[in-house]
């Protein structure tokens, strides 16, 4: 019963941060600051998520494969967004809405 409410709870706030990274990529105005609004905002979210799931995990292996899942996303993640601000900043298409 706890644990069930516990992983709602968790879960519900990831997907709260999960909805405010993408209305950061929607709505600021340049690449700089999407990507660190999508970045940091999906990552607290992915592991709000996982921290909510772990009362569910039938053993620590579950447990174990939801704590990789997150670090191999935290990796992607951050891999990915510098990626793209490397290329933004060495093709000058720094983009401002106004």
């Amino acid at each position: 019963m706890i644990a069930d409410l516990l992983t709602a709870v968790l879960v519900l706030a990831g997907l709260v941060f999960f909805a405010a990274g993408t209305l950061g990529l929607l709505r600021f105005p340049d690449v700089y600051t999407r990507l660190h609004a999508l970045t940091k905002a999906d990552n607290l979210g992915l592991g709000l998520v996982v921290l909510g799931l772990m009362p569910q995990a039938d053993g620590p292996a579950m447990i174990l494969k939801l704590v990789l899942i997150w670090v191999l996303v935290l990796a992607a993640g951050a891999t990915a967004a510098h990626m793209v601000a490397q290329r933004t900043w060495t093709h000058g298409e720094f983009e401002r809405r106004e």
